[in-house]
């Protein structure tokens, strides 16, 4: 892999926590948005000082060979610390037993982090080693058991990952399993990643030579676990907004019936203000909604209560449920009422009705309807149909 490979990640990651830090500025007391900006910017210095040529440029600004063995290994740790902490307190509950259970999580991977700063000082590592390490120094000591322990950090993070997101995930459903799943799988490719570095340095120890094992095979690994962990943590909230956006835009094709019904009597030409093809999806359903509004305040005076009723009970009759049952009659009597409103062009029912009291009929006055149930109804019920059919009869005597 090529430094390519490693920033592209880094840039991803560092961009995404751009993009979070208003938020994390605004709610930096909370846990969880304190947890994932710690964990993005965590991802990102560990693929940025993880990338050879950034191992070398490290290695020669501080004139230490090898300095950066030791601060990759340390942000591997506290990168895994920040993940199981961050699960925590995702999944939430008693917060004095989330901020217990944190507490440890990050107190162990300190001690970890110095733990290999002390070996690393400690062991002698001479010759520069930008790409295996590992395997190279894997008979020196304190450098042998500076890697160990940080394949045994790895690999216990990647166990407890793979334990909480399991656990959690038979509780769940829907995008939120979804993502917990694919977390588990991206932390368990640490497992086989460990093993390959560890057979790498066993080998060594035993004088046979598997180095790319360690050097070729465990950084693909590492890197295609962290990307896919990283997909995991964004798939909840990425599906919820997709699934959010497929229901608003269902909501606003399923209101098309009912809008196009009254297209005729709400006038949307002479509307003011009209709002874009590509403005946001929950204003064009807002924009649809106020259209049929528009276009049943005009159809008031034609609205027959006798319709409605008669229209109800055939619609129980049928079996429909009475909200549905409701949704059918509100519909059949906006068909009956665009057609009378059709068969009367000079407005004279709307005149005598304005030069009366002025007040609505009571079939339009009997609290809000479910829009979404009477569009579909107008395309699907019979009962509707029925209405429209008698509705078109009765015009017709009065047109010939």
């Amino acid at each position: 892999m090529d430094g390519t490979s490693y920033y592209i990640p880094a840039v991803a990651m560092g961009i995404a926590l751009a993009v979070k830090a208003p938020a994390l500025l605004r709610g930096w007391r909370d846990p969880l948005l304190r947890s994932v900006g710690v964990l993005l910017a965590l991802a990102s210095l560990v693929f940025l000082f993880a990338a050879p040529p950034t191992i070398a440029e490290v290695n020669e600004i501080t004139g230490v060979p090898n300095i950066s063995a030791p601060l990759v290994y340390c942000l591997l740790s506290a990168f895994s610390a920040s993940c199981l902490v961050l699960i925590v307190n995702w999944r939430g509950g008693p917060a004095e037993a989330t901020r217990r259970v944190s507490r440890r999580w990050t107190g162990g991977y300190t001690v970890v982090s110095v733990a290999l700063v002390v070996l690393f000082a400690l062991g002698d590592t001479p010759e520069e080693r930008l790409r295996d390490f590992d395997t190279h120094y894997a008979n020196t000591p304190f450098a042998r058991e500076m890697i160990v322990l940080y394949l045994v950090a790895l690999t216990v993070a990647g166990v407890a990952m793979n334990v909480m997101c399991w656990r959690w995930a038979l509780q769940v459903h829907g995008w939120l399993r979804a993502g917990l799943l694919t977390i588990a799988a991206g932390f368990l490719c640490n497992v086989p990643y460990a093993a390959a570095k560890l057979t790498a340095v066993i080998a060594r120890w035993n004088g046979g030579d598997l180095d790319s094992l360690s050097t070729y095979v465990a950084p693909v690994l590492a890197s295609f676990g962290a990307q896919l962990s990283a997909v995991g943590f964004c798939l909840p909230l990425a599906g919820r907004r997709v699934g959010d956006m497929w229901s608003t835009w269902s909501t606003y094709r399923r209101l098309g019936p009912l809008w196009r019904e009254l297209n005729s009597v709400a006038a949307h030409g002479d509307r003011s203000v009209r709002i874009a093809w590509w403005s946001p999806a929950e204003l064009q359903v807002t924009q649809r909604e106020s259209d049929i509004h528009d276009g049943m305040l005009g159809l008031y005076p034609y609205f027959d209560s006798e319709v409605r009723s008669s229209a109800y009970a055939a619609a129980l009759a049928a079996g429909a449920e009475p909200a549905q049952a409701r949704a059918e009659a509100d519909a059949a009597m906006v068909t009956a009422a665009v057609r009378a409103r059709a068969a009367d062009p000079e407005g004279r029912v709307i005149s005598s009705a304005a030069a009366s009291d002025g007040e609505p009929t009571a079939a339009g006055t009997e609290g809000p309807r479910d829009l979404v149930r009477m569009s579909v109804a107008l395309r699907r019920s019979p009962v509707v149909a029925a209405a429209r059919e008698r509705a078109a009869a009765r015009r017709e005597p009065d047109t010939a």
